[in-house]
């Protein structure tokens, strides 16, 4: 099987995987994002292997999925708001355990694990949760259209700035961190992610056009810098891919980097937007 072949199959029994279960249902949704979650922080601290910090590993996993899934039981309105007050002692068990660790770097050791959480399970739970808006307003039932329409954008801009990048890419857009990117790819993934922000207004009107084309511009802008922060990250630490689970692709933050910027990010608007 050639690598085209194997990268062309990989992505899409992996678009199928993830369309379906967002299709699907609130619960086969959450179990996705749980092995996102799962897998991603596992790959994200395998970064130090080799290094001379050392996260705590089982202990940033854990903490990640459990924020997650107290998340989905206060969605689900089986929990009230205050139970993310567990994460507070969670967070500082962190600290503590650093203690009996005996181990040269603490303090650096404490920072990765926190980062972990914050750069994945942060981010995908944040995209979770925009599956649970109604009516302009978070809360309610399960609506699988945005978190949809946000993956269409974030495709749309990959493959906008590939196909052109590739034809008139001249001019480096981050030269240091990504070599191949260039200002010509990143304006054909804009036009592209407004083409199909308007395309998500006609098809999932829970947002209007308004919204969807300023959603379609933040994903844009923040997936593409999403895409140049995991670069800043391997490049520093010397690694090529973030991991070998998707044949073809590398791992799986290498496929999901745009979203731990441009989620938070869009997650904080509809916020603001929602609540005038």
């Amino acid at each position: 099987m050639t690598n085209f072949t194997q990268r062309a199959l990989t992505g899409v029994i992996f678009v199928l995987v993830l369309l379906g279960a967002i299709v699907l249902s609130e619960y086969a949704s959450a179990i996705l994002f749980f092995f996102i979650i799962l897998l991603g922080t596992r790959e994200f601290y395998s970064f130090f292997k080799d290094q001379a910090v050392s996260p705590q590993t089982l202990t940033g996993i854990v903490s990640s999925l459990i924020y997650f899934i107290i998340t989905v039981f206060i969605n689900q309105g089986q929990l009230a708001d205050t139970a993310l007050f567990t994460l507070v002692p969670i967070t500082f068990f962190i600290f503590l355990k650093e203690l009996f660790r005996n181990h040269s770097t603490p303090i650096a050791n404490i920072s990765y694990t926190l980062l972990g959480i914050i750069y994945v399970a942060l981010p995908m739970t944040l995209l979770y949760e925009l599956s649970f808006i109604n009516n302009n307003q978070f809360g309610g039932d399960y609506n699988y259209q945005i978190v949809l329409g946000f993956f269409f954008l974030l495709w749309a801009n990959d493959t906008g700035a590939y196909l052109v990048g590739r034809k008139l890419g001249r001019t480096k857009l981050f030269e240091r961190i990504s070599p191949k990117k260039t200002w010509e790819g990143s304006l054909g993934g804009a036009l592209m992610g407004l083409v199909i922000g308007y395309l998500n207004a006609q098809i999932f009107p829970d947002l209007s056009l308004v919204n969807w084309l300023v959603v379609a511009l933040l994903v844009v802008i923040f997936g593409s810098l999403g895409d140049l922060v995991e670069s800043m990250f391997k490049r520093s630490l010397n690694i090529k891919d973030s991991g070998k689970l998707l044949p073809g692709h590398g791992g799986l933050l290498d496929r999901f980097d745009g979203i731990f910027i441009a989620a938070p990010i869009v997650y904080t608007y509809l916020r603001f937007i929602f609540a005038i």
